[in-house]
């Protein structure tokens, strides 16, 4: 009998006969008086249970809990996987941290993700070992002004940043004022209202150079407005205007596509064996990365436009294999 199945039968022994001794534990349990009181100990302190012992009546019982404390809650057999992901992801969060300073603050998280872990007979490094849960397309560049950012955006004040466009391969000066920092396909971005284009934008993080906070006040857009705006299509370049792709996927490649989600508004059928997945997009630009990396196993039929851009770059792509020997 494992641990966990130890707890189940210490609370069916409490529930179903009020008050018992400790021997009647060790006897169904079948372990020693130090396993059980290590049992009952961990289920006060990490499970909340309200168990004390009744000295008149030589037995333990569950008495009233404090209205305050945590939820007695018994685990159930092991993490689904949104649990795993969330606290094995949240403890590598906290163990890349670099600065000194926040260490005392961050151990006690740690401590706790770790008692979660091991909540059954299983070690946290024996739990490390086993799952691992792998960063995708991660920048290793540091986002320098991270802090500066994330003040300014929270006090409310514009910030005067240098960016770095990628494409054009050059630097911008903005004035910006931040609205939300979002942590997407492992890497950060900035929503905000940039004073130049007047219009909102999104802007990578890591191509942030310089970041100054500014004493002028930002400007506050709605979270409704942020959501139309930069929710409404396919990844994160978004913008309000909206157009619909259409995809077919070979009858293979559909047992993976038709449970994917690639956004919330998507549509999807089957024709026939073939599947047919619709997507509302503003900028191609991330919708057509993830379209080509299905090479033959994937169509566009509409738009027009999007067909013919996705066209152009599997030609250049054929044209890199077939000028080289």
């Amino acid at each position: 009998m494992d641990r966990t199945e130890r707890f189940y039968k210490i609370d069916q022994l409490l529930h179903a006969h009020g008050v018992v001794p400790a021997s009647r534990f060790q006897e169904v349990l079948g372990v020693s008086n130090a396993t059980f009181r290590r049992d009952l100990e961990y289920m006060r302190e990490r499970l909340y249970a309200p168990i004390a012992y009744d000295r008149q009546r030589r037995g333990y019982s569950f008495v009233d809990a404090d209205p305050h404390a945590p939820r007695y809650q018994l685990p159930g057999l092991w993490f689904n996987s949104a649990e795993i992901h969330a606290l094995l992801t949240f403890h590598a969060l906290l163990e890349n941290l670099q600065a000194d300073w926040l260490a005392p603050h961050v151990r006690p998280l740690q401590q706790r993700i770790r008692a979660l872990l091991e909540k059954h007979d299983h070690t946290y490094e024996e739990i490390a070992r086993r799952v691992r849960v792998l960063p995708q397309a991660a920048r290793t560049r540091q986002a320098e002004h991270f802090s500066v950012i994330a003040h300014a955006m929270l006090k409310r004040k514009r910030l005067d940043i240098t960016h770095y466009h990628r494409l054009r391969n050059q630097d911008s000066r903005r004035e910006i004022s931040p609205q939300r920092l979002v942590y997407y396909r492992d890497n950060w971005y900035l929503d905000a209202w940039d004073h130049g284009k007047r219009a909102l934008r999104t802007f990578g993080v890591d191509a942030i150079r310089d970041a100054r906070m500014l004493d002028t006040g930002a400007r506050t857009v709605a979270d409704s407005t942020l959501d139309a705006e930069l929710g409404a299509g396919y990844g994160i370049f978004a913008g309000r205007k909206t157009r619909t792709a259409r995809l077919r996927f070979t009858p293979e490649r559909a047992r993976w596509v038709a449970s994917e989600r690639w956004h919330p508004s998507q549509k999807g059928c089957y024709e026939g064996p073939h599947y047919i997945l619709e997507i509302p997009y503003s900028d191609p630009r991330e919708l057509l990365m993830d379209i080509l990396k299905y090479g033959p196993d994937v169509e566009v039929l509409k738009p027009k436009t999007l067909r013919q851009q996705a066209q152009a770059m599997l030609r250049q792509a054929l044209e890199q294999y077939e000028t080289r020997p």
